[in-house]
């Protein structure tokens, strides 16, 4: 595995499967992890996510400075775990930030990355259109994000019902 991207619906199994894949390649692991525990609920499924994984993972927290952590993991990873993109994006958008910059900065990133890396993001552009601007917004940064890094991106992966479908290469 050079470089993953894992897309899916919630609770499709994407996470589950980028997260066996990762642990694939010998050494040291490390996830990056965009989410930000604002209520219990989140706090539960963070906690859920720990407790997933096993003494090979170091956790790192990266709600915005994506790139940043990426290149930090690099430096004492064997692989990379980044769980989610569609969280970090919703974090960016929500802080007013230029998503489109932090797109182009995270895909240079990745394309450069000296050790195996997987990226999981949610596939959202399946249902119908949202009936607000700021829903419309993410939908489209998302299926943006996910166009750009699959192009970068050496396999694609969609995950539904548990099951990977690989789209790339086919």
């Amino acid at each position: 595995m050079k470089s993953l991207l894992v897309l899916g619906g919630a609770r499709s199994g994407k996470s589950r499967y980028a997260q066996a894949r990762s642990e694939e390649i010998p050494g040291k692991l490390a996830y990056v992890a965009t989410a930000q525990a604002l209520d219990e609920e989140m706090a539960d499924r963070i906690a859920r996510h720990r407790a997933d994984r096993n003494a090979l993972w170091h956790t790192i927290e990266a709600p915005f400075d994506l790139a940043d952590a990426i290149s930090s993991a690099a430096q004492e990873a064997d692989a990379i775990l980044v769980d989610c993109l569609t969280l970090w994006l919703s974090n960016l958008i929500l802080a007013g930030a230029d998503i489109e910059v932090a797109g182009d900065i995270l895909c240079q990133t990745v394309a450069t990355c000296g050790v195996p890396i997987a990226l999981v993001s949610n596939e959202v552009g399946l249902g119908i259109v949202p009936d607000n601007a700021l829903a419309r917004t993410f939908r489209d940064a998302a299926g943006r994000l996910n166009q750009k890094l699959a192009g970068e991106i050496a396999e694609v992966v969609l995950v539904t019902a548990g099951l990977p479908l690989r789209i790339k290469p086919g």
